[in-house]
C-alpha cells in the first residue's frame, strides 16, 4: 500500500492559499498596470504644455524605459533579498516606495522629473514582482503550481485590461497626472491585505548581495539603451557618440558576465543556463516582449493619432488583447498536459508572429474590427508563452530558489521589454523621420528638426502654422504608416527567431521535480 506524500505547506496557510493568491494579484497588479495605464498617455503627455509636458520622443521612450531598465537591473539583488530577510518584509517594502514614486510623478513639472519618477516607482516594484511568484511557490504544493502560475499569468491580463480602459477614462476627466496617482490607494488596500492574509518565507541558505553586479548590470544596460534610442532619434546609427555608448554597453554587460561567473555570490548564477530548457524557456519570455512591447508602442500612436481615437477609446480596443490572455492563461497547462511544452509554446509564438506580420498591412482605413482579432489572437498566444515558461523556470530550480527563478523570469522579460522599445522604437523613428524630411523643406530650419522627430511632434507643428501646416499632414500620415510596417516587419522576425528557440529546446512534456529539493522555511504565518 502506497502512502501519499506529507504536504510541504502548514495547514494553516494551505487553507489560505488562494485568498493568499488574489493579495498577490494585487500586488502583482499595481506594477503591471502602471505600464499599461503609461501606453495610453503617452500622446497626452507628448501634447505641449498644459495637457502635457511636450515630451519628444526619445523622452517618452526614457520615461517607459527608465522603470523597466532600473526594475530589470534591481531584479537580480531583489530576488535575493527576498529568499534572504523573507519575502513579505521586501514585499511591503516595495509596494510602499512603489506607491511614494507614484504619488511624486503625477505632480511631475519637466519630462525629466518625470523620468526620474518612473526610477523610483522601478526600485518599488523590483522588489515586489518576484517576491508575488516566490511567495506563490511556497503557498501552494507542487501539484497546484501550474494552476496558481496560470491564475497569477492571466492577473497580466487582467491589468493589461484595466490599465488602459482606467487610464483613457482618467485622461478624459483629469490631468494626465491621474494616471500614477491611481496606484496610491491600491498599493494602501494591497499593503493592508498583505499584512493580514500572506505568510512570511525565505531561503534557509540565502546567497550573499553583489553590489559590483548589480552597478555593471544597471550601467551596461543604460549605455547599451541609451546609444540605441539616440541612434533613432539621430537616424543615423553610424554616429561616433551612438557607437562608443552601444559598443561600451555591450563590453559592460559582458564584463558582467565574466564577473558573475567567477563570482562565489553572484546575484545572477549563470551555472542555471547550463540546463538548456531553462535558457530557451528565458529567451522565449525575452523575445516575446521583445516583440510586443515595441509593438505596442507604435499601436498607441496609430489608433489616437492616425486614427483619431480618444484614450479611452484607445485603452478600450485593447480590450479583447487583455481578454484573451484572461480566459486562455489559466487554462493553458491543459494543452501543455496534452500536447507538451514544446507544441504548446511554439505554436504561441507562431501566432505571435503572424499577428505582428498583420500590422504590416494596416492602413489609416483598415475596419477596426480586423484590428480587435489581431489583439486577440496576440493575447491569445501570449497567454499560451507566458504559462509554460513560466512553469517552466520556476520548477527548473529548487523550491527555495523561487526568488532567484522569479527575478531571472522577470528580469528576461523587462530586459527584452526595454530593448523592444528601445530597438524597434529607434526603427520606428528612424523609418518615420526618412519618410517624413523631404515634406519639412518648407519649414523654417529651427523647426524641420523637431517635426522629424515623430507623427506628435509634425501634427503638433502643422496645428501651430494653421492652414498652412496642413499639406503636413497627410505626408505624415504616410510617414507613419510605411514606418509601423517596417518595425511590425522587424518584430515578426523577432518573433519566429523565438519560434525556432523553442521548438529546438523546449521539452515536449513538463520536466520532472529536480531532485534534492528543500523544505521551504515558514516564518510568520499570523496564525
Amino acid at each position: 500500500m502506497t502512502t501519499s506524500p506529507a504536504p510541504r505547506i502548514p495547514e494553516a496557510v494551505h487553507r489560505r492559499r488562494w485568498a493568499i493568491l488574489g493579495v498577490l494579484m494585487l500586488s502583482l497588479l499595481i506594477v503591471v498596470l502602471d505600464n499599461s495605464i503609461l501606453n495610453v498617455a503617452i500622446k497626452t503627455i507628448a501634447t505641449p504644455a498644459p495637457t502635457g509636458l511636450g515630451a519628444t520622443q526619445s523622452e517618452i521612450e526614457w520615461a517607459i524605459n527608465s522603470y523597466t531598465l532600473v526594475f530589470a537591473g534591481l531584479l537580480f539583488t531583489a530576488g535575493l533579498v527576498g529568499d534572504r530577510l523573507g519575502r513579505k518584509k521586501v514585499l511591503l517594502g516595495g509596494l510602499v516606495v512603489f506607491g511614494i514614486g507614484s504619488a511624486l510623478a503625477a505632480e511631475s513639472g519637466s519630462p525629466g522629473q518625470l523620468i526620474t519618477y518612473r526610477a523610483v516607482m522601478a526600485l518599488g516594484a523590483a522588489f515586489v514582482m518576484p517576491a508575488t511568484l516566490a511567495v506563490l511557490m511556497n503557498v501552494f504544493e507542487r501539484s497546484e503550481q501550474p494552476k496558481a502560475i496560470g491564475i497569477w499569468a492571466g492577473g497580466v491580463g487582467l491589468a493589461i485590461a484595466i490599465g488602459p480602459i482606467t487610464g483613457g477614462a482618467l485622461l478624459d476627466h483629469f490631468w494626465w497626472g491621474s494616471v500614477f496617482l491611481i496606484n496610491v490607494p491600491i498599493v494602501l488596500i494591497a499593503l493592508a491585505l498583505m499584512v493580514w492574509l500572506v505568510p512570511d518565507s525565505r531561503d534557509p541558505k540565502p546567497g550573499r548581495l553583489d553590489p559590483v553586479g548589480v552597478v555593471l548590470s544597471v550601467l551596461g544596460l543604460v549605455l547599451l539603451v541609451y546609444g540605441i534610442i539616440k541612434g533613432g532619434e539621430l537616424a543615423d546609427f553610424t554616429d561616433a557618440k551612438v557607437l562608443a555608448t552601444i559598443i561600451a554597453g555591450v563590453v559592460v554587460l559582458i564584463g558582467f558576465v565574466v564577473y558573475e561567473k567567477r563570482s562565489d555570490h553572484p546575484s545572477l548564477d549563470v551555472t542555471y543556463f547550463r540546463n538548456k530548457v531553462f535558457s530557451a524557456a528565458m529567451a522565449a519570455i525575452a523575445l516575446v516582449f521583445f516583440a510586443l512591447m515595441g509593438v505596442t508602442f507604435f499601436g498607441v500612436f496609430y489608433t489616437q493619432s492616425v486614427r483619431g481615437y480618444s484614450p479611452l477609446e484607445s485603452g478600450l480596443l485593447m480590450l479583447p488583447l487583455a481578454a484573451a490572455q484572461m480566459i486562455f492563461a489559466p487554462r493553458a497547462r491543459l494543452l501543455v498536459d496534452r500536447f507538451g511544452n514544446r507544441a504548446t509554446t511554439t505554436a504561441g509564438m507562431l501566432l505571435i508572429a503572424a499577428t505582428l506580420a498583420a500590422f504590416a498591412g494596416f492602413e489609416a482605413d483598415t475596419p477596426i474590427w480586423l484590428l480587435e482579432v489581431v489583439f486577440f489572437l496576440m493575447g491569445t498566444g501570449m497567454a499560451h508563452i507566458m504559462t509554460p515558461t513560466s512553469v517552466v523556470i520556476m520548477q527548473a530550480l529548487p523550491r527555495e530558489k523561487a526568488g532567484s527563478a522569479s527575478a531571472l523570469s522577470n528580469t528576461f522579460r523587462q530586459v527584452g521589454g526595454a530593448l523592444g522599445i528601445a530597438v524597434l522604437g529607434s526603427v520606428l523613428a528612424t523609418s518615420y523621420r526618412n519618410g517624413i524630411e523631404g515634406r519639412l523643406g518648407a519649414l523654417p530650419p529651427g523647426l524641420r528638426d523637431t517635426a522629424g522627430e515623430s507623427i506628435e511632434a509634425t501634427l503638433g507643428i502643422a496645428e501651430k502654422l494653421g492652414p498652412r501646416g496642413q499639406a503636413l499632414v497627410t505626408p505624415a500620415y504616410d510617414a507613419f504608416l510605411h514606418a509601423m510596417h517596417v518595425t511590425a516587419l522587424w518584430g515578426t522576425g523577432v518573433a519566429l527567431i523565438g519560434a525556432v528557440v523553442v521548438a529546438v529546446f523546449l521539452p515536449g512534456k513538463t520536466p520532472a521535480a529536480p531532485a534534492g529539493e528543500r523544505e521551504p522555511e515558514l516564518i510568520g504565518t499570523g496564525d
